[in-house]
């Protein structure tokens, strides 16, 4: 068994021990004061493969590759054991204990994306899978209309990672906090099909509750075949993201 995945296994049988419910009232979790250096120099090492290997191709980048490029290049510099320790905690760990109750959507850190079962959005570093989520995008754009853009798709498990240290960082190591924007590595739904979705040069605006208010989002709510991922006051414990779109239908038979 691949060391990881064992030390996965390991971790998710210890914490199933005392998993809590949705509503119970949880104390902020932080990342502990011994944690801080190695989590720091992880997320800046994982932000020199994202810079090496451009925005797109990070998108599917794996973390065996991640590794890889790691050790090969001087300017990236080699993951310690520490480090490596840490980020496999932050993707095997129970999430429940931090108020995340989203279901996990990969179950080995090295679980990999086959770009062949991706298709790139034009004038974007975003991929979308092909088959229902690309049948879904693509009818998006019809009935809504060309204003409706592609604004994130299929995360690999380094990418997602990234975007979770890096909220942790501005969460001042707030586990708890980070989790309910940002789902951790391991837990997101751009892994299996969701995407999503934004107004022509609305910009940063599309990431919020402004999103909303848009013609575009009103739209979005009369399609059948679509819905919003996360509601408020949704049972996962993740803040509203009006933007995330969960494919419910299948959009070349709707």
């Amino acid at each position: 068994m691949h060391r990881r995945t064992f030390l996965g296994l390991s971790i998710m049988g210890l914490a199933s021990l005392a998993v809590a419910s949705p509503k119970t009232s949880l104390s902020p979790m932080f990342l502990h004061v011994s944690e801080i250096a190695d989590f720091e120099s992880a997320r800046l090492r994982l932000e020199r493969v994202r810079q090496y290997v451009g925005f797109g191709n990070f998108n599917l980048i794996s973390f065996d590759t991640v590794l890889y490029y790691a050790r090969n290049i001087s300017s990236i510099g080699e993951f310690t054991k520490g480090e490596l320790d840490l980020l496999e905690k932050l993707f095997y760990d129970e999430t429940s204990k931090y108020g995340f109750f989203g279901r996990r959507t990969c179950d080995a850190i090295t679980t990999a994306i086959d770009e062949r079962e991706t298709e790139k959005a034009p004038y974007s570093g975003h991929y979308i899978f092909k088959g229902e989520p690309l049948d879904a995008f693509n009818r998006l754009q019809k009935d809504v209309g060309p204003s409706l853009i592609l604004t994130s798709g299929v995360r690999s498990i380094p990418k997602q990672m990234d975007l979770f240290l890096n909220k942790i960082k501005a969460c001042n190591g707030n586990l708890s906090l980070a989790a309910k924007s940002i789902a951790p590595p391991g837990h997101s739904y751009h892994s299996i099909g969701d995407f999503d979705v934004g107004k022509k040069g609305f910009g940063y605006a599309n990431f919020t509750e402004e999103f909303a208010k848009t013609e575009e989002f009103a739209k979005l709510q009369t399609l059948p075949y679509i819905r919003t991922r996360y509601t408020p006051n949704n049972s996962d414990g993740v803040q509203y993201e009006p933007w995330h779109i969960e494919i419910i239908g299948t959009a070349n038979r709707v």
